[in-house]
């Protein structure tokens, strides 16, 4: 099974998570929870941007590299582009979830359990 191959898969998963709305983001309709984007179609084309924390982002970007990636505009930020595709859907799934979960308040978490 084929998971995250383009951006309607990235949406259908994000859109399964608690509390998950559809609206612009930076003139995008972009998944939100509590109106902060955790998932977006990002600047490159075949990938998506998903926030993450600076240590988890060099985590991501040493140990698959294949699927986590940046360019110039995304250095230093806490964010990294995933390409479309990957060979392991689920630890993108982790990726995205995780970045819901950042982003959700304190009862959203509560309710939904420990991170990611």
């Amino acid at each position: 099974m084929t998971r995250f191959a383009d951006w309607d898969a990235v949406v259908a998963f994000a859109m399964s998570l608690p509390d998950t709305a559809m609206a612009p983001y930076y003139g995008t309709p972009s998944p939100k929870v509590n109106g902060k984007a955790f998932v977006s179609p990002g600047r490159e084309a075949g990938s998506f941007h998903v926030p993450a924390p600076h240590d988890e982002k060099e985590i991501l970007l040493e140990t698959d590299p294949g699927t986590f990636w940046q360019t110039d505009h995304y250095r230093g930020w806490p964010g990294l582009l995933v390409r479309y595709g990957s060979a392991d859907p689920e630890r993108v799934a982790r990726a995205i979830t995780r970045a819901w979960w950042d982003k959700a308040s304190k009862t959203q978490r509560k309710a939904f359990g420990d991170r990611p």
